[in-house]
């Protein structure tokens, strides 16, 4: 049960109810009526706008409005009191008998609570990492792989039909450099010294072994061919090692992708043609001089006449060129194929998770969704900020493999997965982040990874104390959710309840908003609020969750505490990070 959508259907039955009593004119609009938790816990449990959205079109004062609605729930057997505040704002209290039936609602539904139709499977195209394929993943793609996945986990548990897609950068000039620098390292394997890696070239250590495996397939004959002739062959060759080298890097931070699309296999099939032709005979392709921006020039302005795409009608700030001077499309005129692909397949909600260096480009390929779909399709690009890397407050620079960047099995390898993936949720996407590597390993409250996992650690530590007083069978969630819940009376058990019962909120407010990092903030409020509670019973022996002397009471408690343990493994499962059980 969502809480808040529950007491906004019965707000809104009554304000119904008082436009058939003739109170509210027939048919006033109730779409902008919310219910919500007060700004200030101490106001109640749930806090309605209702009379301040509708008083106008009412015609009535919004508190002579916010009394009447009062009234009216003043009859509903949950709510324990209202009252009129401020302007108009109408708070209510719910009796504890509703907030300690949520407990019961965890613990039946289990793994599934929180769980929304709010997405009514739509379809969603969650596309994220997309790095070119030129070598391993690097802390910067980490986040994007991580803010990404948890997205797509998120949507689907909000209950979007939801796609997770890898767009393979292989057509543009990168991949000859690539194929370039392998043909280097092949020619390294076959014996010969070749000295300093030449500028424009990649130099890192990952190519060896690419190299080595393009000598044991083809021996040297390729070594006197010319360019032209194994330029193609090497390509596609690298190419595929490199993709098999993402594809690992990226299983080891349990990050696997459902679809891999090729912007070369695009391009090739005449894809960019199709959409660029849609485009034209829409009127939306022209042939024009750009002015020149004001300061430094981007990539694509040329001082000539160019192929044209009306951005410009579509929310961009210029018109964009599709076509180069030499006859080739643009990098831009490829995105918008791809895009194009992508609503051909079915999607109407298409999601990008991009670097912040990309940040230039999310106006001219939102207005080319809009062109070609007519609005049906929607764009949400989420760009993700730098990720510093520190240790004890020093910034760390170097890789001993790639030679100038930390690559993403390295992290992993120092830290773990799971705390790579719950990091990188601590911060709002477009914020910058900083990924101390001491930090992020302490054994504090000021660590989330550690102060979270510690709480559903700490649930399970004293389940199994539980099993050997009472039992395994009296301990399971089947067999608590028929616990006497009465039994949790004390104002900060309560307060948990309230907490693990907002989950559900939580869950669609963060999926409407693409927000994956929401969820780690509500995992540390439920965990402070689950500290509290065990240090509160240290200090006061009535409040701890084992009393023999008291197995009513006790059972009412394991049942709490397993719900929260249920709730923190539904948020930690969301985010890609694996509860743990003891530490």
């Amino acid at each position: 049960m969502n809480v808040f959508n529950h007491f906004l259907d019965i707000v809104q039955t009554e304000l119904q109810q008082l436009m058939a009593d003739g109170f509210l004119p027939q048919g006033l609009a109730l779409d902008r009526v919310t219910v919500e938790p007060p700004r200030d816990p101490s106001h109640g449990d749930l806090s309605t706008n209702a009379a301040m959205v509708l008083a106008k079109a009412a015609g009535q004062k919004p508190r002579d409005l916010a009394e009447k609605l009062a009234t009216a729930l003043a009859g509903n057997a949950d709510i324990a009191s209202t009252e009129v505040a401020g302007p108009g704002f109408l708070n209510l209290r719910l009796h504890s008998a509703f907030w300690q039936s949520r407990v019961g609602d965890i613990l039946q539904a289990k793994e599934n609570y929180g769980n929304s139709n709010l997405g009514q499977n739509i379809k969603v195209n969650v596309e994220y990492v997309s790095a070119n394929p030129t070598g391993p993943m690097h802390i910067g793609h980490a986040r994007g792989a991580v803010v990404g996945d948890a997205l797509a986990r998120l949507l689907s548990k909000a209950g979007h039909d939801v796609a997770k897609e890898y767009y393979v950068n292989d057509a543009g000039a990168q991949v000859d450099v690539l194929a370039r620098s392998v043909f280097l390292r092949y020619r390294e394997a076959l014996g010969e010294d070749i000295g300093e890696i030449p500028a424009g070239l990649y130099p890192g250590d990952y190519l060896v072994p690419v190299g080595k495996a393009l000598a044991d397939t083809h021996g040297p004959a390729l070594k006197d061919q010319d360019e032209a002739d194994w330029l193609p062959m090497v390509r596609d060759f690298a190419i595929d090692a490199m993709m098999d080298l993402i594809r690992s890097d990226l299983e080891q931070l349990g990050v696997a992708h459902d679809l891999f699309s090729s912007e070369r296999a695009l391009v090739r099939d005449g894809a960019v043609d199709r959409a660029l032709e849609t485009l034209d005979q829409a009127g939306l392709i022209y042939t024009g001089v750009l002015e020149p921006p004001k300061g430094k020039l981007p990539d694509d302005w040329e001082e000539r006449p160019q192929t044209l795409f009306k951005a410009t009608e579509f929310g961009d700030d210029v018109d964009r060129p599709v076509k180069k001077s030499d006859g080739s499309w643009t990098y831009f005129a490829s995105d918008v194929a791809y895009h194009q692909d992508k609503v051909n397949r079915g999607f109407t909600q298409l999601i990008d998770v991009w670097g912040a260096d990309h940040g230039g480009y999310v106006k001219r390929v939102a207005a080319s969704v809009k062109a070609m779909t007519g609005g049906k399709a929607v764009l949400d690009v989420k760009l993700c900020q730098l990720v510093r890397l520190m240790r004890d407050g020093e910034q760390v620079r170097m890789s001993k493999r790639s030679g100038d960047f930390i690559t993403l099995r390295e992290l992993v390898d120092e830290v773990g997965r799971d705390v790579v993936r719950f990091i990188m949720l601590t911060r709002k996407n477009d914020a910058p982040l900083d990924f101390d590597l001491a930090k992020v390993l302490e054994e504090s409250r000021d660590n989330p990874v550690f102060y979270v996992q510690y709480a559903h650690a700490r649930a399970h530590s004293v389940l199994r104390h539980a099993k050997d007083a009472f039992g395994a069978d009296a301990v399971t969630a089947d067999a608590l959710a028929g616990a006497d819940l009465s039994q949790l009376t004390d104002e900060d058990e309560l307060g948990l309840v309230r907490t693990l019962a907002n989950w559900p909120r939580i869950v669609e407010q963060a999926a409407i908003a693409h927000e994956p990092h929401r969820i780690a903030f509500y995992l540390a409020e439920v965990a402070a609020a689950f500290h509290a509670l065990w240090n509160k019973g240290r200090e006061d022996a009535t409040l701890r969750f084992i009393r023999e002397d008291a197995p009513v009471q006790t059972m009412a408690r394991l049942a709490l505490i397993t719900a929260m343990a249920t709730v923190v493994a539904s948020g930690l499962n969301v985010m890609g990070v694996q509860p743990k059980e003891s530490m």
